[in-house]
């Protein structure tokens, strides 16, 4: 992990950079405004550093309030670094154009309004984004089956981030949107909880009281072994949840099976468990519809023919720009939504019901998914 960490310090880093180049070339700041600017920044830089050190600390309420700030400015910074450049690009454009037709079309346009445009538009995208985050929807998916002995309806959570900003108030949204759904059983795919958990399990009761006929099954997301996965999977089972770790179970009433895989991070940690997972699905495909539980969207060709619907989380679609941009191009554009799979197989790839780091998604809305398997 410390190449990743000095990798993203040094872009971080570089982009709070470029913000006080743009400003300062803006404004012409001099003196102790600088010096305010340049100490602001180099906190904002290594904000995350201090959110987690003050929270390992037990300063819950300086790392909530760090959270909020250096989050919020993250998602600001990015933003505006993008935007800055091309700002920056269709200057350098318009410069090519007077020097080859000597007309210049800059000559009455003032310079700090390469600042305040990506400026404005930036605040404009945090603020939307900040309140896209709060709107949680309900996507919905249907699968006609012969499998099953009677229609089943699933609820499926992904990537809810429990921790220092997805607290008791969102919790309570989500889980009255989930029993207003009355589902038969309730998934959740991972990332349950953030790396923060420590004083969270009153949390946990609030789930715990979601009802469900059929049961609650969750499987490991890769901030569970951030989080500690003996504390994230008693927090999870605090919740009502069943975790299944490589593990699958089947019930009878419905036909169904439902196969939970450890996210690839217990390997990393050196807490996988070496199960053969294809021997694991193939003892459950000989009946009934097999549903699959796997936190990142990854196919594996060879378990194809043995599961009907694999349901994963992980890649937020991308929360916000440019980072819609790189799940879509890591992920092949299997980022989100529904996907048919070679022979009778399904994906659904959530875009995640919370937010991680910065609290607001932009064009990619929160959501929690219905699930609907109906018997024909």
């Amino acid at each position: 992990m410390r190449p990743f960490f000095i990798i993203f310090f040094t872009l971080y880093g570089l982009i709070n950079l470029y913000f006080f180049i743009k400003i300062k070339g803006a404004f012409n700041l001099k003196g102790n405004i600088n010096i305010f600017i340049v100490i602001f920044l180099f906190l904002m830089t290594f904000c995350p550093l201090l959110i987690r050190m003050s929270d390992r600390n037990n300063y819950e309420s300086l790392a909530i309030g760090l959270s909020w700030i250096g989050y919020i400015w993250m998602a600001f910074i990015v933003l505006f670094f993008f935007s800055g450049l091309i700002t920056d690009f269709s200057r350098l454009i318009l410069n090519v154009f007077a020097k080859i037709f000597g007309i210049n079309l800059l000559a009455k346009i003032p310079k700090n309004i390469y600042f305040l445009l990506p400026l404005i538009f930036s605040i404009s995208l945090v603020v939307y984004g900040y309140f896209e985050a709060l709107n949680i929807k309900v996507e919905r998916v249907i699968i006609h089956t012969n499998k099953i002995n009677k229609n089943i309806r699933i609820i499926q959570i992904s990537d809810v981030h429990i921790g220092l900003i997805i607290r008791e108030s969102r919790i309570k949204r989500i889980a009255e949107r989930i029993k207003q759904a009355n589902p038969d059983i309730l998934i959740s795919t991972g990332d349950l909880v953030d790396a923060q958990i420590d004083r969270l399990n009153h949390i946990a009761d609030i789930l715990r009281e979601i009802e469900v006929p059929y049961g609650k099954f969750a499987i490991t997301g890769n901030h569970e072994f951030y989080a500690g996965l003996k504390k994230a999977i008693a927090f999870t089972e605090k919740a009502g949840f069943e975790v299944l770790r490589d593990r699958g179970i089947r019930i009878e009433e419905l036909n169904l099976n439902i196969v939970g895989f450890d996210d690839s991070e217990s390997k990393r940690y050196g807490l996988e468990l070496n199960i053969d997972r294809y021997l694991l699905l193939k003892n459950f495909s000989n009946s009934g519809f097999t549903l699959l539980l796997k936190h990142k969207p990854i196919i594996d060709r060879e378990l194809i023919d043995y599961f009907d619907l694999q349901l994963s989380g992980h890649t937020h679609k991308g929360q916000f720009f440019p980072f819609n941009i790189v799940t879509n191009l890591y992920y092949k554009s299997l980022d989100s939504g529904l996907v048919k799979l070679g022979g009778n197989a399904y994906l659904y790839i959530s875009k995640g019901t919370g937010t991680w780091g910065p609290p607001i998604r932009i064009f990619a809305p929160p959501e929690i998914t219905i699930i609907e398997l109906i018997k024909i």
